[in-house]
């Protein structure tokens, strides 16, 4: 049915519009009411309509190959969804949902046509939406692609981490190894040929540092060993997503396959089913 024109002057898309094109609007535009739970439109559906929400609030959705919801928008009065089948003939790219009970305006093309030669301006108001949906969608998209989990494990660590690390790196190195040989061979020797006898055989101060420094280096390799175990965590359930996303794509490609192979069965029954005929008459 017809919109109120009144309920059009208090949208912004339509704020710039006087009453007399509120009026001829309002006559053109449809108005829908959807109850809480229903489903306007779906992925995949010809697109035909743009919808403004008069009351209520509408839920914008798609699915992920691993057939996970991910919610691009909530969209409440006065905000626009289903833009883009406006712009092209392609498929609806998202399913719209009403959270509650729900007012819409539905636009078709001649309706916007008739919107935009009256008021330009409003064309910027629909592009400033689209932009609104392509910003969230990209936010989406980098949140959810394929993680490195190097970079991921990297962003999060600490000082000590990093340290540790550091420490458990150097000390599996040559250098390290050489280090600790020329120590140990400029203590003995210091202390054997009387220069400076600081600690006589049996070495006791150096057996004791050597001990402390086994047990740091044993802590600063086992704490690297554990995040290098959160790391394998993170990169086996990356792996596992992968594998999900994999299998329901090829669950996809089958499904695809069967419906082109009835396809060509019922194009072959239509087929011989005209040859028989032909051949009786």
């Amino acid at each position: 049915m017809p919109a109120d024109a009144s309920l059009l002057t208090n949208l912004p898309l339509f704020s710039a519009l006087d009453a007399d094109e509120c009026a001829l609007l309002a006559d053109a535009v449809d108005t829908r009411t959807l109850a809480a739970g229903a489903v306007i439109f779906k992925a995949g559906d010809p697109g035909q309509a743009m919808y403004v929400v008069g009351k209520g609030a509408m839920e914008i959705f798609i699915t992920d190959l691993a057939g996970q919801k991910i919610v691009l928008t909530e969209c409440g009065p006065g905000e626009v969804f289903g833009e883009l089948a406006m712009l092209g003939t392609g498929p609806r790219t998202a399913t719209a949902v009403a959270l509650e009970d729900t007012e819409l305006l539905e636009l078709d093309r001649d309706d916007l046509l008739l919107l935009v030669s009256r008021k330009p301006e409003a064309a910027l108001h629909l592009l400033g939406a689209m932009g609104a949906m392509t910003r969230k969608a990209d936010l989406l998209l980098r949140a959810r692609v394929a993680r490195n989990p190097s970079e991921e494990i990297k962003e999060q660590m600490t000082f000590v981490q990093r340290l540790a690390d550091w420490i458990a790196a150097f000390s599996g190195s040559i250098s390290f190894l050489a280090l600790n040989a020329l120590w140990f061979a400029l203590w003995i020797w210091l202390n054997e040929s009387g220069t400076w006898r600081f600690d006589p055989f049996p070495f006791g101060l150096l057996t004791m540092i050597v001990s402390l420094q086994a047990i740091f280096l044993s802590i600063f390799v086992l704490l690297a060993q554990n995040r290098h175990a959160a790391k394998d965590r993170v990169r086996d359930d990356i792996e596992y997503e992968i594998n999900v996303k994999a299998e329901l794509e090829i669950a996809h490609l089958h499904e695809k396959v069967e419906e082109i192979r009835e396809g060509v069965l019922e194009r072959l029954e239509r087929i011989e089913a005209l040859i028989a005929g032909n051949g009786k008459s």
